[in-house]
């Protein structure tokens, strides 16, 4: 994992933003905040096994069908099955070691 402090990247309401193999962070105190890097960690994970491509692929056909669903692009964005498996396991320092692979299947 690289941890890149980079504000100008990120949208208003986002702290940080993984970018295999890169975590975008919108402050550099972020850096020491264990839930948050264990929440992109879980989404580094998610991205390597779906060969990175398939993970945006999937995300962005995901939250358009989640938007439809909701109405609302925040309602949309926390319902998409990634970030529902990492908000749900990222205070959890010992999931990644016991997570099985397409973990975020669960949250469809």
């Amino acid at each position: 994992m690289i941890l890149l402090v980079r504000p100008k990247l990120l949208r208003k309401n986002f702290n940080g933003m993984t970018l295999w193999p890169f975590v975008l962070l919108k402050h550099d105190s972020l850096k020491e905040d264990q839930v948050f890097l264990n929440h992109e960690k879980i989404h580094l994970q998610q991205q390597a096994e779906m060969l990175i491509v398939f993970f945006y692929l999937w995300y962005g056909i995901e939250f358009l069908f989640r938007l439809i669903q909701y109405q609302n692009r925040h309602k949309a964005y926390r319902n998409i099955s990634f970030e529902r498996e990492a908000y749900h396991f990222e205070s959890d320092p010992f999931y990644l070691k016991k997570r099985k692979a397409y973990g975020f299947l669960k949250f469809l």
